[in-house]
């Protein structure tokens, strides 16, 4: 099946879905990466804001840990893109910041918001249509994701494909500009690829 179709496809079935039954599983997505060593020992994160019913990762950062908890779970430093040109830039953001509608519809963080360099990342939580085993990804086919992680500062980062378990397949199309992630997080759990 080719991208295009497959995209199509993918869409529909996730489109189809019930609030609840996504909800809960991204609940579930969510319960897998706190409990994950590559997000536990991560300090500052980029993630995304849910867009065209995806795995929605709010809980994650929309909680703001009281002075108790921050002791047991220190408090991360999380990252949104905006799109830019051809390119994402990320932000800084808090749940009391700015957002806006940018590109695409896609909630984003105001423009004026501090950027965050690739040298403080510690790990790219990837929003996708579908993984595979291999670790690629389809995107929406902009193709910004790929460009990014083929970029030498971005390259080395840690990156989790978030996508439901339906769309995490044996094998997708891929082409030569495809990057692999290092894991894909489902309701069912994280699965890392192996070192080659």
């Amino acid at each position: 099946m080719e991208k295009a179709e497959l995209r199509r496809s993918l869409l529909k079935k996730r489109q189809l879905m019930t609030a609840v039954e996504c909800r809960q599983k991204s609940d579930r997505i969510c319960t897998q990466l706190l409990t994950s060593p590559l997000f536990k020992e991560a300090k500052t994160i980029l993630a995304y804001f849910s867009f065209r019913q995806e795995p929605d990762i709010s809980t994650l950062f929309a909680d703001i840990p009281t002075q108790g908890e921050q002791d047991a779970h220190p408090k991360k430093i999380w990252g949104f893109p905006r799109c830019v040109g051809n390119s994402l830039h990320w932000h800084i953001w808090t749940p009391n910041d700015a957002v806006k509608i940018g590109t695409y519809g896609i909630i984003e963080p105001h423009p004026e918001a501090p950027i965050i360099t690739p040298a403080e990342v510690n790990l790219i939580l990837v929003p996708s249509i579908a993984c595979d085993y291999q670790g690629y990804r389809l995107g929406y086919g902009g193709g910004y994701y790929d460009r990014l992680l083929s970029s030498p500062e971005w390259a080395n980062k840690s990156t989790i494909g978030i996508v439901f378990e339906f769309a995490y397949l044996q094998k997708l199309p891929i082409e030569p500009w495809d990057q692999q992630l290092r894991g894909v997080c489902t309701e069912n759990g994280l699965k890392q690829r192996m070192s080659e």
